[in-house]
């Protein structure tokens, strides 16, 4: 096994016990690095310098004293919206040539403080706009979408070329790349993890969340990310809690909702069979499943998009005026199309948004998670631009990638995406596993039970 295909956890316990340094961990990611860029185009800048030099610096504190904990001496990748100071955040984005951060996101800060080591910034669908990436190819074929607009984080995990990424996520951008990339994504509840010094889509649906090889990998990262911070006005001050799942698979007790309409709604049949077969695997482990119906299904997509069209408009206001031309068409036109929204369509989407929540929350009492498709297709043809149904409806290929991911951004609630199989094209199948606020631990703790039983472990890519 060459070092860069180790997990976080295996490669944190591997230079804990001294059997693995930082310098050949990282310098091991970025020879894969060298290896899979030309063809997938996962990142926009690697920091090669740095990192080596970050990497010695790791070990030699670790030889001094030991580690500071699991992700120190880690190589990482952010999505190129998080700003590390002096470095570019490009936003994957013509308007943002010769941009440098004046400081550290909270994010990154944090995971320096926690011993990680920066390898390059990633691809985002432009200011994180779409759901597919454009720059970026898929790990598992080259000729389909990678995904978005976290593309980028994903097929670097996913390609072995980077042993974490972070991504964000305002109506799935973690999610639905790490689906379709095979590969674990987490958005956690809105507020756990700050998001200052992250270049915003929509703040009040934004998230940042890790995207990881396993589910253990994305607790550990979760661990170094969560706490309160002031400078973001949505960060929530809530207790620690240990997120990491422990060694054992019995789900006993597990009150696992699986979804009568809406989420197996306009679902390609070898991705409903791929689902079904990983939420009885749940059920075989111990979970009780139990029938739920999704509340005000009708109102979901107006909803988010009633938030997140005006808000995004807002944020680009100045530069839309200024530099229209830089922008690429797709995301110009969202831009555009948000400036002829009302204040009174923003004011009842937020109104939405309140009663959605409730009526989540009511749901929730009945159920511990909820299971069900990240997405309803695989990765489509790049170019593909929409996806015909059995029945003749015609979706774009955006709003099908969205459409089951969204609800967690209106709603707030942490929502976990797993592989659980391959269609047969070869290409990733996730499940969706969604909790109540701040029940990380619980989707985790489901995550990983069928991930360590399930029949879609050690899944790898050509890439």
């Amino acid at each position: 096994m060459q070092r860069y295909e180790l997990t976080l956890a295996d490669a944190s316990e591997a230079i804990r016990t001294g059997r693995l340094s930082p310098v050949e961990l990282v310098d091991s990611v970025l020879e894969r690095i060298e290896q899979v860029q030309p063809r997938l185009g996962a990142y926009v800048s690697v920091t090669a310098d740095s990192a080596r030099h970050a990497a010695r610096h790791a070990a030699g504190e670790i030889a001094a004293a030991g580690a500071r904990g699991p992700l120190h001496g880690i190589p990482a990748a952010l999505k190129d919206l998080i700003d590390v100071a002096g470095t570019a955040t490009s936003a994957s984005s013509r308007v943002r040539e010769g941009h440098r951060a004046p400081g550290d996101s909270t994010v990154a800060a944090r995971l320096s403080a926690a011993g990680a080591v920066f390898v390059g910034k990633t691809h985002t669908h432009e200011f994180a706009y779409g759901l597919t990436t454009p720059q970026t190819a898929n790990a598992w074929d080259h000729d389909r979408v990678a995904g978005g607009s976290s593309g980028g984080s994903a097929v670097a995990v996913a390609a072995r070329a980077a042993t974490f990424a972070l991504g964000t996520d305002t109506g799935g951008s973690i999610r639905v790349p790490a689906a379709l990339n095979g590969v674990v994504g987490l958005k956690p509840t809105y507020g756990l993890v700050p998001r200052h010094g992250v270049t915003s889509l929509s703040w009040s649906l934004d998230h940042v969340g890790p995207i990881t090889r396993t589910v253990e990998d994305a607790a550990l990262v979760l661990g170094a990310l969560v706490g309160h911070d002031p400078r973001d006005p949505a960060s929530v001050d809530a207790p620690p809690v240990d997120h990491r799942p422990g060694p054992g698979t019995d789900l006993t007790g597990l009150r696992v909702g699986v979804p009568g309409n809406y989420y197996f709604d306009h679902v390609h049949p070898d991705v409903e069979a791929s689902v079904r077969r990983a939420i009885a695997r749940l059920a075989e482990l111990g979970a009780r499943l139990v029938d739920v119906e999704i509340p005000m299904t009708r109102y979901i997509r107006p909803t988010h998009w009633g938030l997140m069209v005006p808000e995004a408009s807002a944020y680009h206001e100045r530069t839309l005026r200024a530099v229209p031309e830089l922008y690429s068409a797709d995301v110009r036109v969202l831009l555009e199309a948000g400036e002829l929204m009302t204040a009174g369509d923003h004011l009842r989407a937020q109104r939405a948004r309140t009663l959605l929540r409730q009526a989540w929350l009511d749901m929730m009492d009945t159920v511990d998670v909820i299971a069900a498709p990240t997405v309803p297709i695989t990765a489509v043809a790049a170019g593909q631009t929409a996806v015909t149904w059995h029945d003749g409806t015609v979706e774009s290929v955006s709003d099908a990638y969205v459409r089951l991911s969204a609800p967690a951004n209106v709603t707030g609630v942490p929502a976990l995406t797993v592989p659980v199989g391959l269609d047969p094209q070869g290409l990733p199948i996730g499940m969706q596993l969604m909790g109540r606020p701040f029940g990380e631990a619980t989707v985790l703790r489901a995550g990983h039970a069928y991930e360590r039983t399930g029949t879609a472990r050690g899944l790898t890519p050509a890439a």
